[in-house]
Protein backbone atom coordinates (compact mmCIF):
# COMPACT_ATOMS: atom_id res chain seq x y z
CA UNK A 1 0.00 0.00 0.00
CA UNK A 2 1.49 3.42 -0.93
CA UNK A 3 2.76 5.57 1.90
CA UNK A 4 0.41 8.22 3.30
CA UNK A 5 3.03 10.94 3.03
CA UNK A 6 2.72 14.44 4.44
CA UNK A 7 2.29 17.30 2.01
CA UNK A 8 5.00 19.94 1.70
CA UNK A 9 2.93 22.43 3.72
CA UNK A 10 2.17 19.94 6.50
CA UNK A 11 5.85 19.02 6.68
CA UNK A 12 6.76 22.68 7.06
CA UNK A 13 4.78 22.81 10.33
CA UNK A 14 7.06 20.08 11.69
CA UNK A 15 10.18 21.96 10.58
CA UNK A 16 8.92 25.18 12.19
CA UNK A 17 8.41 23.52 15.56
CA UNK A 18 11.02 23.66 18.30
CA UNK A 19 11.15 23.91 22.10
CA UNK A 20 9.65 27.41 22.03
CA UNK A 21 7.34 27.25 19.02
CA UNK A 22 4.61 24.62 19.30
CA UNK A 23 2.73 24.01 16.08
CA UNK A 24 -0.61 22.77 17.40
CA UNK A 25 -4.00 24.39 17.07
CA UNK A 26 -6.39 24.15 19.99
CA UNK A 27 -9.67 25.22 21.50
CA UNK A 28 -11.47 25.72 24.78
CA UNK A 29 -15.11 24.67 24.66
CA UNK A 30 -17.50 25.37 27.55
CA UNK A 31 -20.64 23.29 28.06
CA UNK A 32 -23.82 23.67 30.05
CA UNK A 33 -24.77 21.00 32.55
CA UNK A 34 -23.06 18.54 34.87
CA UNK A 35 -19.82 17.14 33.46
CA UNK A 36 -19.80 13.60 32.09
CA UNK A 37 -17.67 11.04 33.83
CA UNK A 38 -14.25 10.31 32.40
CA UNK A 39 -15.47 6.86 31.35
CA UNK A 40 -18.50 8.36 29.55
CA UNK A 41 -16.29 10.69 27.56
CA UNK A 42 -13.87 7.88 26.68
CA UNK A 43 -16.71 5.76 25.37
CA UNK A 44 -18.16 8.67 23.41
CA UNK A 45 -14.84 9.39 21.67
CA UNK A 46 -14.02 5.73 21.06
CA UNK A 47 -17.37 5.20 19.30
CA UNK A 48 -16.48 7.97 16.81
CA UNK A 49 -12.78 7.41 16.21
CA UNK A 50 -13.52 5.48 13.03
CA UNK A 51 -14.70 8.80 11.55
CA UNK A 52 -11.25 10.33 12.08
CA UNK A 53 -8.73 7.56 11.33
CA UNK A 54 -5.85 10.05 11.51
CA UNK A 55 -6.42 10.20 15.29
CA UNK A 56 -5.10 6.62 15.56
CA UNK A 57 -2.05 7.30 13.40
CA UNK A 58 1.42 8.55 14.25
CA UNK A 59 4.31 9.92 12.24
CA UNK A 60 7.20 7.84 10.99
CA UNK A 61 10.27 9.68 9.74
CA UNK A 62 12.22 8.38 6.76
CA UNK A 63 15.81 7.39 7.59
CA UNK A 64 18.55 9.72 6.36
CA UNK A 65 15.89 12.37 5.73
CA UNK A 66 15.25 10.96 2.26
CA UNK A 67 11.58 11.86 2.13
CA UNK A 68 8.75 13.58 3.93
CA UNK A 69 7.33 11.73 6.98
CA UNK A 70 4.44 9.31 6.55
CA UNK A 71 1.36 8.53 8.62
CA UNK A 72 1.13 4.96 9.95
CA UNK A 73 -1.26 3.22 12.31
CA UNK A 74 -0.05 3.28 15.91
CA UNK A 75 0.06 -0.36 17.07
CA UNK A 76 0.24 0.81 20.71
CA UNK A 77 -2.59 3.34 20.49
CA UNK A 78 -3.97 4.04 23.98
CA UNK A 79 -7.05 6.26 24.11
CA UNK A 80 -6.53 7.03 27.80
CA UNK A 81 -3.21 8.67 26.99
CA UNK A 82 -4.91 11.13 24.64
CA UNK A 83 -8.05 11.77 26.71
CA UNK A 84 -7.26 13.23 30.12
CA UNK A 85 -9.29 14.49 33.07
CA UNK A 86 -8.65 17.36 35.46
CA UNK A 87 -10.58 19.61 37.84
CA UNK A 88 -10.36 23.26 38.77
CA UNK A 89 -10.04 24.02 42.49
CA UNK A 90 -12.76 26.24 44.01
CA UNK A 91 -14.12 28.63 42.97
CA UNK A 92 -13.58 27.25 39.46
CA UNK A 93 -13.54 30.63 37.71
CA UNK A 94 -13.03 31.27 34.01
CA UNK A 95 -9.76 32.97 34.91
CA UNK A 96 -8.56 29.68 36.42
CA UNK A 97 -9.68 27.89 33.25
CA UNK A 98 -7.62 30.34 31.18
CA UNK A 99 -4.58 29.66 33.37
CA UNK A 100 -5.03 25.90 32.95
CA UNK A 101 -5.43 26.30 29.19
CA UNK A 102 -2.23 28.37 29.14
CA UNK A 103 -0.30 25.49 30.71
CA UNK A 104 -1.88 22.76 28.57
CA UNK A 105 -1.36 24.69 25.34
CA UNK A 106 2.30 25.30 26.27
CA UNK A 107 3.06 21.57 26.25
CA UNK A 108 4.44 20.21 22.98
CA UNK A 109 2.71 17.13 21.57
CA UNK A 110 4.67 13.87 21.62
CA UNK A 111 5.69 13.04 18.04
CA UNK A 112 6.00 9.33 18.83
CA UNK A 113 2.21 9.15 19.30
CA UNK A 114 -0.88 10.41 17.45
CA UNK A 115 -0.72 14.19 17.55
CA UNK A 116 -3.78 15.17 19.60
CA UNK A 117 -5.14 15.47 23.14
CA UNK A 118 -8.51 16.23 24.76
CA UNK A 119 -8.80 17.30 28.40
CA UNK A 120 -12.04 17.06 30.39
CA UNK A 121 -12.13 19.94 32.90
CA UNK A 122 -14.58 19.67 35.78
CA UNK A 123 -15.35 22.17 38.55
CA UNK A 124 -16.18 25.22 36.41
CA UNK A 125 -18.47 27.71 38.14
CA UNK A 126 -21.85 28.67 36.70
CA UNK A 127 -22.02 31.27 33.97
CA UNK A 128 -23.06 34.88 34.39
CA UNK A 129 -26.48 34.26 32.80
CA UNK A 130 -26.99 30.70 34.09
CA UNK A 131 -29.51 29.67 36.73
CA UNK A 132 -28.19 29.50 40.27
CA UNK A 133 -27.89 25.71 40.23
CA UNK A 134 -26.52 25.44 36.68
CA UNK A 135 -23.13 23.81 36.33
CA UNK A 136 -20.62 23.95 33.51
CA UNK A 137 -17.58 22.02 32.35
CA UNK A 138 -14.98 22.46 29.62
CA UNK A 139 -13.01 20.49 27.07
CA UNK A 140 -9.50 21.53 26.01
CA UNK A 141 -8.56 20.07 22.62
CA UNK A 142 -5.15 20.12 20.89
CA UNK A 143 -4.26 18.87 17.41
CA UNK A 144 -0.97 19.37 15.58
CA UNK A 145 -1.11 21.75 12.63
CA UNK A 146 0.44 19.04 10.43
CA UNK A 147 -2.79 17.06 10.84
CA UNK A 148 -5.40 19.66 10.15
CA UNK A 149 -6.04 23.29 9.30
CA UNK A 150 -8.63 25.57 10.84
CA UNK A 151 -11.48 25.18 8.36
CA UNK A 152 -11.16 21.39 8.10
CA UNK A 153 -10.84 21.35 11.88
CA UNK A 154 -14.43 22.48 12.19
CA UNK A 155 -15.54 19.42 10.27
CA UNK A 156 -13.28 16.87 11.97
CA UNK A 157 -13.73 18.16 15.50
CA UNK A 158 -17.47 18.25 15.00
CA UNK A 159 -17.65 14.47 14.70
CA UNK A 160 -17.60 14.53 18.51
CA UNK A 161 -20.67 16.79 18.52
CA UNK A 162 -24.35 16.15 17.91
CA UNK A 163 -26.88 18.64 16.53
CA UNK A 164 -29.46 17.64 19.15
CA UNK A 165 -29.32 16.81 22.84
CA UNK A 166 -30.73 13.37 22.00
CA UNK A 167 -29.67 12.52 18.43
CA UNK A 168 -32.05 10.30 16.50
CA UNK A 169 -29.32 7.96 15.32
CA UNK A 170 -26.34 8.11 17.66
CA UNK A 171 -23.27 6.43 16.17
CA UNK A 172 -22.91 2.83 17.22
CA UNK A 173 -19.62 1.56 18.56
CA UNK A 174 -17.53 0.38 15.64
CA UNK A 175 -15.94 -3.00 15.23
CA UNK A 176 -12.68 -3.65 17.01
CA UNK A 177 -9.90 -1.68 15.41
CA UNK A 178 -6.91 -3.60 14.05
CA UNK A 179 -3.89 -1.46 13.16
CA UNK A 180 -2.12 -2.15 9.91
CA UNK A 181 1.43 -3.45 10.30
CA UNK A 182 3.91 -0.67 10.97
CA UNK A 183 6.55 -0.35 8.21
CA UNK A 184 10.16 -0.92 9.11
CA UNK A 185 12.82 1.71 8.61
CA UNK A 186 14.11 -0.25 5.60
CA UNK A 187 10.64 -0.23 4.04
CA UNK A 188 10.26 3.50 4.61
CA UNK A 189 13.63 4.21 3.04
CA UNK A 190 12.94 1.90 0.11
CA UNK A 191 9.60 3.53 -0.64
CA UNK A 192 11.16 6.99 -0.47
CA UNK A 193 14.01 5.99 -2.79
CA UNK A 194 11.57 4.49 -5.27
CA UNK A 195 9.66 7.76 -5.26
CA UNK A 196 12.90 9.63 -5.81
CA UNK A 197 13.73 7.29 -8.71
CA UNK A 198 10.38 8.10 -10.28
CA UNK A 199 10.78 11.79 -9.53
CA UNK A 200 10.14 12.95 -13.13
CA UNK A 201 6.60 11.59 -13.00
CA UNK A 202 6.08 13.08 -9.54
CA UNK A 203 7.38 16.43 -10.74
CA UNK A 204 4.98 16.40 -13.65
CA UNK A 205 2.04 15.65 -11.39
CA UNK A 206 3.11 18.32 -8.91
CA UNK A 207 3.69 20.86 -11.67
CA UNK A 208 0.29 20.16 -13.17
CA UNK A 209 -1.34 20.70 -9.78
CA UNK A 210 0.74 23.80 -9.12
CA UNK A 211 -0.18 25.52 -12.36
CA UNK A 212 -3.76 24.29 -12.74
CA UNK A 213 -5.19 27.01 -10.46
CA UNK A 214 -3.18 29.86 -12.03
CA UNK A 215 -4.30 28.73 -15.50
CA UNK A 216 -7.90 28.81 -14.35
CA UNK A 217 -7.33 32.25 -12.91
CA UNK A 218 -5.66 33.36 -16.12
CA UNK A 219 -8.88 32.56 -17.94
CA UNK A 220 -10.51 35.10 -15.63
CA UNK A 221 -7.86 37.70 -16.44
CA UNK A 222 -5.43 37.13 -13.55
CA UNK A 223 -1.83 36.32 -14.31
CA UNK A 224 -0.21 33.79 -11.94
CA UNK A 225 3.13 35.57 -12.25
CA UNK A 226 1.49 38.79 -11.15
CA UNK A 227 -0.04 36.92 -8.21
CA UNK A 228 3.35 35.72 -7.04
CA UNK A 229 4.70 39.21 -7.61
CA UNK A 230 1.95 40.65 -5.42
CA UNK A 231 3.02 38.33 -2.63
CA UNK A 232 6.67 39.23 -3.14
CA UNK A 233 5.89 42.94 -2.82
CA UNK A 234 4.43 42.35 0.63
CA UNK A 235 7.27 40.02 1.58
CA UNK A 236 9.43 42.93 2.63
CA UNK A 237 10.28 43.05 6.30
CA UNK A 238 7.47 44.09 8.61
CA UNK A 239 8.22 46.97 11.01
CA UNK A 240 9.83 46.26 14.35
CA UNK A 241 7.43 46.01 17.28
CA UNK A 242 7.21 44.65 20.85
CA UNK A 243 5.32 41.70 19.34
CA UNK A 244 8.43 40.46 17.54
CA UNK A 245 10.92 39.24 20.11
CA UNK A 246 12.47 35.93 21.08
CA UNK A 247 9.85 33.79 22.80
CA UNK A 248 10.04 30.99 25.33
CA UNK A 249 7.98 27.81 25.79
CA UNK A 250 5.42 29.22 28.24
CA UNK A 251 2.11 30.80 27.30
CA UNK A 252 -0.70 33.10 28.39
CA UNK A 253 -4.22 32.53 27.05
CA UNK A 254 -7.20 34.86 27.20
CA UNK A 255 -10.48 35.31 25.35
CA UNK A 256 -13.15 37.88 24.54
CA UNK A 257 -16.79 37.19 23.67
CA UNK A 258 -18.54 39.24 20.98
CA UNK A 259 -21.87 38.98 19.19
CA UNK A 260 -21.74 37.88 15.53
CA UNK A 261 -25.03 39.60 14.66
CA UNK A 262 -23.68 42.81 16.16
CA UNK A 263 -20.58 42.62 13.96
CA UNK A 264 -22.79 42.00 10.96
CA UNK A 265 -24.88 45.03 11.85
CA UNK A 266 -21.72 47.15 12.12
CA UNK A 267 -20.55 46.11 8.67
CA UNK A 268 -24.02 46.72 7.23
CA UNK A 269 -24.06 50.26 8.63
CA UNK A 270 -20.41 51.23 8.15
CA UNK A 271 -19.43 49.10 5.15
CA UNK A 272 -17.03 46.24 4.54
CA UNK A 273 -17.22 42.59 5.54
CA UNK A 274 -17.28 40.86 8.91
CA UNK A 275 -13.58 40.08 8.42
CA UNK A 276 -12.90 43.77 7.78
CA UNK A 277 -14.67 44.58 11.06
CA UNK A 278 -12.66 41.91 12.90
CA UNK A 279 -9.35 43.30 11.61
CA UNK A 280 -10.47 46.82 12.50
CA UNK A 281 -11.21 45.70 16.05
CA UNK A 282 -7.79 44.03 16.26
CA UNK A 283 -6.10 47.17 14.91
CA UNK A 284 -7.78 49.34 17.54
CA UNK A 285 -6.86 46.86 20.26
CA UNK A 286 -3.20 46.87 19.21
CA UNK A 287 -3.15 50.66 19.08
CA UNK A 288 -4.54 50.71 22.64
CA UNK A 289 -1.98 48.11 23.76
CA UNK A 290 1.01 49.89 22.22
CA UNK A 291 -0.06 53.32 23.50
CA UNK A 292 -0.32 52.00 27.05
CA UNK A 293 3.17 50.55 26.65
CA UNK A 294 4.43 54.00 25.70
CA UNK A 295 5.18 53.06 22.08
CA UNK A 296 5.00 55.55 19.21
CA UNK A 297 1.91 54.77 17.10
CA UNK A 298 1.22 57.91 15.04
CA UNK A 299 3.03 56.63 11.92
CA UNK A 300 2.89 52.90 12.58
CA UNK A 301 1.43 50.26 10.24
CA UNK A 302 1.72 46.67 11.44
CA UNK A 303 1.31 43.66 9.18
CA UNK A 304 -0.96 40.74 9.99
CA UNK A 305 -0.65 37.38 8.30
CA UNK A 306 -4.25 36.35 7.57
CA UNK A 307 -4.61 32.66 6.61
CA UNK A 308 -7.04 32.05 3.76
CA UNK A 309 -8.60 28.67 3.09
CA UNK A 310 -8.13 27.41 -0.48
CA UNK A 311 -9.90 24.14 0.25
CA UNK A 312 -12.33 23.09 -2.47
CA UNK A 313 -15.82 22.03 -1.50
CA UNK A 314 -15.04 18.39 -2.30
CA UNK A 315 -12.07 18.52 0.12
CA UNK A 316 -13.98 19.52 3.27
CA UNK A 317 -13.66 16.96 6.03
CA UNK A 318 -10.31 15.69 4.71
CA UNK A 319 -7.20 15.86 6.86
CA UNK A 320 -4.28 18.02 5.79
CA UNK A 321 -3.81 21.72 5.21
CA UNK A 322 -5.22 23.72 2.29
CA UNK A 323 -4.29 27.26 3.24
CA UNK A 324 -2.63 30.29 1.71
CA UNK A 325 -2.03 33.68 3.29
CA UNK A 326 -2.52 37.40 2.81
CA UNK A 327 -0.32 40.01 4.45
CA UNK A 328 -2.85 42.59 5.65
CA UNK A 329 -1.62 46.07 6.67
CA UNK A 330 -3.09 47.24 9.99
CA UNK A 331 -3.26 51.09 10.16
CA UNK A 332 -2.27 51.51 13.81
CA UNK A 333 -1.64 55.20 13.07
CA UNK A 334 -5.33 55.95 12.46
CA UNK A 335 -7.08 57.24 15.58
CA UNK A 336 -10.64 57.17 14.21
CA UNK A 337 -12.31 53.74 14.29
CA UNK A 338 -14.52 54.29 11.24
CA UNK A 339 -11.61 55.56 9.16
CA UNK A 340 -9.61 52.49 10.24
CA UNK A 341 -12.42 50.31 8.90
CA UNK A 342 -12.49 52.17 5.58
CA UNK A 343 -8.70 51.88 5.18
CA UNK A 344 -8.71 48.15 5.95
CA UNK A 345 -11.66 47.55 3.63
CA UNK A 346 -9.88 49.30 0.75
CA UNK A 347 -6.51 47.65 1.36
CA UNK A 348 -7.94 44.14 1.70
CA UNK A 349 -9.93 44.67 -1.48
CA UNK A 350 -6.72 45.62 -3.27
CA UNK A 351 -4.93 42.54 -1.90
CA UNK A 352 -7.71 40.22 -3.05
CA UNK A 353 -7.66 41.77 -6.52
CA UNK A 354 -3.88 41.39 -6.67
CA UNK A 355 -4.16 37.63 -6.22
CA UNK A 356 -1.70 37.66 -3.35
CA UNK A 357 -3.23 34.58 -1.67
CA UNK A 358 -3.09 32.73 -4.97
CA UNK A 359 0.61 33.52 -5.19
CA UNK A 360 1.12 32.00 -1.74
CA UNK A 361 -0.75 28.88 -2.77
CA UNK A 362 1.32 28.43 -5.92
CA UNK A 363 4.57 28.74 -3.99
CA UNK A 364 3.32 26.23 -1.42
CA UNK A 365 2.46 23.72 -4.13
CA UNK A 366 5.82 24.19 -5.83
CA UNK A 367 7.58 23.52 -2.52
CA UNK A 368 6.32 19.96 -2.80
CA UNK A 369 9.11 19.38 -5.33
CA UNK A 370 11.86 20.54 -2.95
CA UNK A 371 14.00 17.89 -1.24
CA UNK A 372 13.18 17.57 2.47
CA UNK A 373 16.49 19.05 3.63
CA UNK A 374 16.02 22.13 1.44
CA UNK A 375 12.43 22.53 2.60
CA UNK A 376 13.49 22.27 6.25
CA UNK A 377 16.11 24.98 5.80
CA UNK A 378 13.65 27.19 3.91
CA UNK A 379 11.04 26.82 6.67
CA UNK A 380 13.54 27.80 9.36
CA UNK A 381 14.85 30.71 7.28
CA UNK A 382 11.31 31.99 6.73
CA UNK A 383 10.56 31.80 10.45
CA UNK A 384 13.59 33.98 11.21
CA UNK A 385 12.49 36.70 8.83
CA UNK A 386 9.93 39.24 10.02
CA UNK A 387 7.48 39.07 7.10
CA UNK A 388 4.58 39.86 9.45
CA UNK A 389 4.07 41.06 13.03
CA UNK A 390 1.32 38.69 14.11
CA UNK A 391 -1.20 36.17 12.84
CA UNK A 392 -4.92 36.96 12.85
CA UNK A 393 -7.03 34.00 11.75
CA UNK A 394 -10.81 34.11 11.38
CA UNK A 395 -12.61 30.77 10.98
CA UNK A 396 -16.36 30.43 10.39
CA UNK A 397 -17.95 27.90 12.70
CA UNK A 398 -21.36 26.21 12.87
CA UNK A 399 -24.30 28.52 13.49
CA UNK A 400 -26.51 25.95 15.20
CA UNK A 401 -26.33 24.64 18.79
CA UNK A 402 -24.08 21.61 19.26
CA UNK A 403 -24.08 18.99 22.02
CA UNK A 404 -21.75 16.44 23.57
CA UNK A 405 -23.38 13.64 25.55
CA UNK A 406 -26.55 15.73 25.76
CA UNK A 407 -24.76 18.81 27.12
CA UNK A 408 -25.10 22.01 25.11
CA UNK A 409 -21.98 23.76 23.84
CA UNK A 410 -22.13 27.35 25.11
CA UNK A 411 -18.83 28.87 23.98
CA UNK A 412 -15.99 27.97 21.64
CA UNK A 413 -12.65 29.78 21.98
CA UNK A 414 -9.96 29.04 19.36
CA UNK A 415 -6.18 29.02 19.70
CA UNK A 416 -3.56 29.32 16.95
CA UNK A 417 0.17 28.79 17.60
CA UNK A 418 3.02 31.26 17.95
CA UNK A 419 5.85 31.11 15.44
CA UNK A 420 9.41 32.13 16.23
CA UNK A 421 9.67 35.78 17.25
CA UNK A 422 5.88 36.09 17.27
CA UNK A 423 4.73 36.95 20.79
CA UNK A 424 0.99 37.26 20.05
CA UNK A 425 -1.52 35.40 17.92
CA UNK A 426 -5.23 36.21 17.66
CA UNK A 427 -7.66 33.51 16.53
CA UNK A 428 -11.33 34.31 15.93
CA UNK A 429 -14.16 31.82 15.47
CA UNK A 430 -17.92 32.10 15.18
CA UNK A 431 -20.42 29.69 16.73
CA UNK A 432 -24.19 29.88 17.11
CA UNK A 433 -24.47 33.65 16.88
CA UNK A 434 -21.26 34.43 18.76
CA UNK A 435 -17.86 35.57 17.52
CA UNK A 436 -15.17 34.74 20.08
CA UNK A 437 -11.56 35.95 20.11
CA UNK A 438 -8.83 33.66 21.47
CA UNK A 439 -5.54 35.36 22.40
CA UNK A 440 -2.30 33.41 22.79
CA UNK A 441 0.79 35.23 24.02
CA UNK A 442 4.29 34.43 25.13
CA UNK A 443 4.40 34.33 28.94
CA UNK A 444 7.43 36.60 29.34
CA UNK A 445 6.93 38.95 26.39
CA UNK A 446 3.21 39.56 27.05
CA UNK A 447 2.73 40.01 30.82
CA UNK A 448 0.17 42.71 29.96
CA UNK A 449 -1.75 40.71 27.34
CA UNK A 450 -4.96 41.59 29.17
CA UNK A 451 -4.55 45.07 27.66
CA UNK A 452 -5.11 43.51 24.24
CA UNK A 453 -8.29 41.82 25.46
CA UNK A 454 -9.52 45.08 26.97
CA UNK A 455 -8.57 46.85 23.76
CA UNK A 456 -10.75 44.46 21.74
CA UNK A 457 -13.71 45.39 23.92
CA UNK A 458 -13.04 49.14 23.72
CA UNK A 459 -12.37 49.00 19.97
CA UNK A 460 -15.67 47.19 19.44
CA UNK A 461 -17.42 49.83 21.55
CA UNK A 462 -16.00 52.57 19.29
CA UNK A 463 -17.45 50.88 16.21
CA UNK A 464 -20.71 50.17 18.00
CA UNK A 465 -21.09 53.84 18.93
CA UNK A 466 -20.18 55.02 15.43
CA UNK A 467 -22.78 52.68 13.95
CA UNK A 468 -25.44 53.87 16.40
CA UNK A 469 -25.91 50.42 17.94
CA UNK A 470 -26.92 50.06 21.57
CA UNK A 471 -24.60 47.94 23.64
CA UNK A 472 -26.25 44.56 24.13
CA UNK A 473 -24.38 43.22 27.11
CA UNK A 474 -21.26 44.35 28.90
CA UNK A 475 -18.77 41.46 29.07
CA UNK A 476 -17.76 40.53 32.57
CA UNK A 477 -14.02 40.45 33.23
CA UNK A 478 -13.06 39.13 36.65
CA UNK A 479 -9.77 40.02 38.26
CA UNK A 480 -7.16 37.31 37.89
CA UNK A 481 -6.86 35.19 41.05
CA UNK A 482 -3.66 33.74 42.34
CA UNK A 483 -2.65 30.69 40.32
CA UNK A 484 -3.70 27.47 41.96
CA UNK A 485 -2.65 23.96 40.99
CA UNK A 486 -5.12 21.75 39.16
CA UNK A 487 -5.59 18.12 40.06
CA UNK A 488 -5.15 15.86 37.06
CA UNK A 489 -5.64 12.38 35.83
CA UNK A 490 -3.62 10.74 33.07
CA UNK A 491 -0.99 13.45 32.68
CA UNK A 492 0.92 16.28 34.39
CA UNK A 493 -0.96 19.48 35.22
CA UNK A 494 1.18 21.75 33.09
CA UNK A 495 3.99 24.22 33.49
CA UNK A 496 4.66 27.88 34.10
CA UNK A 497 2.54 29.38 31.36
Amino acid sequence: MPADRLTALDSSFLHLEDASSHMHVASVTIFEGPPPSYEELLGHIEARLSLVPRYRQKLRFVPLNQGRPVWVDDPHFNLEYHVRATALPPPGSEEQLKNLASRVFAQQLDRTKPLWEIWLVQGLERGEDSPTDARRFALLAKTHHAVIDGVAGVDITSVLFDTAAEPETPPAAGTRWHPRPEPTSVQLLSEALIERATQPAEILRTARAAFRAPRQLARRGIDSIAAIGALAKTGLAAPSSPLNVDIGPHRRYDWVRTDLNELKEIKDRLGGTVNDVVLTIVTGALRNFLEKRGEEVDELTLRAMVPVSVRREDEYGQAGNRVAAMMAPLPIYEIDAVERLHIIREQLGDLKQSGQAVGAQVLTQLSGMAPPTVMAQASRLQSRQRFFNLVVTNVPGPQIPLYVLGRKLLDLFPMAPLARRQALCIAVMSYNGKMNFGLLGDFDAMPDMRLVAEGIESSLEELRTAAGIRKRRAPKRAAAPRRAPATTRSGANGNRG
